[in-house]
């Protein structure tokens, strides 16, 4: 991805961490719309928007640039042509915004995006964000009969959701997965394994064939515990990654968790690994992978996006789900983790708080979100949004695997939304020195449940509960 910040903040930890601490210790202003522009209802303003009020949008310039968004507000003057509209772009949202939400005088949308975002936790026990459940309520643009809510792929309400109110749509749409190529893989006679017992296997007969099993992105390890999370949830249900949300006692030594933790353990163990991966960043493992230089990848569905210009003519990169661990595994093979990104969210002290909420409802038209495909190479959680537009090998694989799964086999975790910290520091560190092998499976697992109950004893930390 351009630039030195990817959308989703990969050089994040500290930045992230001293926001939440000066959240902490400042009062953010929450409240309602009461003193925000409003109109009367109707068919055509289910929202109430006022129709000449200025809107301003802010939007996060990472690898997704603001185009798109400059698109998103052309639509929303043609329905309230006589509305102002102001826009800006920055990587720096929290040290451009912070101090806006503390004065009471934020935009009326934010895209709360990057290694620079506002700390979501802060801005929720502050009260600073508003409810977006009537956005949910509304008709869509496409078709007055359906609701807003209803053209959402599954779990993006859950995702946005803290204490019961849906806070942050987040709108891009990742699908996490192991990569491969398919020319490579062809050429060579390989199938993508759908068993731990034949990656293993496999992995033997690649490094055979001189080139490494897989690489990874050692500097931000946390992408390896997206597949042990993921063949985690396959094996023991999705219930095992609602414990770890919970912050329940010992959710992380659950025994599908150890299992999975001990499978991955065993590409480091036995080599499997492409030599120096543990000190790339994501983007210098991915071009490696591109280069023919390892087999699999662990990454999100931006990685075909991000690779674009330097992924070789006739690469065809695809996406797979993670390998079952046992036959006896609660999900099948097809399960995978999809969830949103790119959060966008309305302040509670917005100007314009119905103009934000009418402007996501247009982001979230068929037209919207197709134009954000077709500019940025991302899905949407905006379901069939993409249908008709040209897709390279990468996404298509994607589109296949989301309709494969079907919603009831697509999961997804909320510890690394509900605290961020967790994730992108303690658990990143536990995994760098797992697949370094500076620990055992047996030790991550401490490691990891040790960095969650320092979170649940936190008192300082809002505590989220998922049903």
């Amino acid at each position: 991805m351009s630039g030195t910040m990817s959308r989703r903040g990969l050089l994040a930890g500290g930045a992230a961490a001293g926001v939440a601490g000066a959240l902490g210790g400042c009062a953010m202003g929450g409240g309602d719309d009461g003193g925000s522009a409003t109109a009367e209802t109707s068919a055509r303003n289910p929202l109430g928007v006022k129709a000449d009020a200025p809107l301003e949008v802010v939007i996060f310039n990472g690898g997704f640039g603001e185009e798109y968004a400059k698109a998103h507000e052309a639509m929303y003057k043609q329905r309230y042509p006589d509305a102002p509209i102001k826009h800006s772009a920055t990587q720096q949202i929290s040290q451009t915004l912070q101090p806006r939400f503390v004065n009471g005088d934020p935009p009326d949308v934010v895209n709360n995006s990057g290694g620079n975002q506002i700390d979501f936790n802060g801005l929720v026990s502050q009260g600073a964000l508003a409810d977006l459940g009537d956005l949910l309520e509304a008709p869509s643009l496409d078709d007055p009969a359906k609701k807003v809510k209803d053209t959402l792929r599954p779990g993006i309400v859950e995702l946005g959701s803290y204490d019961g109110k849906f806070l942050s749509l987040n709108y891009a749409y990742s699908a996490y997965a192991i990569w491969q190529s398919d020319k490579l893989f062809e050429a060579r006679g390989w199938e993508y394994p759908k068993t731990w017992d034949q990656m293993i296997a496999l992995c033997r007969t690649i490094k055979a064939a001189g080139i490494a099993p897989w690489t990874y992105t050692g500097v931000h390890a946390r992408y390896m515990s997206w597949p042990i999370l993921s063949a985690a949830a396959k094996m023991g249900g999705v219930d095992v990654l609602k414990a770890i949300d919970n912050l329940e006692p010992n959710a992380w030594k659950h025994d599908a968790v150890k299992a999975a933790a001990d499978a991955y353990s065993q590409l480091a163990i036995d080599g499997f690994l492409q030599a120096g991966a543990e000190g790339m960043d994501h983007i210098q493992a991915q071009t490696e992978w591109c280069n023919g230089k390892a087999a699999f990848i662990s990454c999100g569905s931006w990685l075909e996006n991000e690779q674009k210009k330097v992924t070789p003519p006739g690469f065809r990169m695809s996406a797979h789900p993670t390998p079952r661990l046992t036959s006896a595994d609660k999900l099948p093979f097809e399960a995978f983790r999809g969830t949103g990104s790119e959060p966008f969210v309305v302040p509670a002290k917005a100007k314009n708080q119905r103009g934000g909420l009418e402007y996501l409802r247009v982001m979230l038209s068929k037209k919207g979100a197709a134009d954000f495909t077709g500019k940025v190479s991302s899905l949407t959680v905006v379901t069939g949004s993409n249908d008709g537009i040209a897709l390279g090998p990468g996404l298509t694989s994607v589109t296949k695997m989301i309709d494969t799964a079907g919603p009831a086999n697509t999961f997804n975790w909320l510890y690394n939304s509900f605290y961020r910290k967790l994730e992108r520091e303690l658990v990143n560190a536990a995994c760098a020195d797992l697949f370094a092998k500076r620990i055992t499976a047996a030790e991550w697992v401490g490691r990891c449940q040790q960095a969650a109950d320092s979170i649940a004893k936190d008192s300082s930390i809002k505590k989220y509960k998922r049903a």
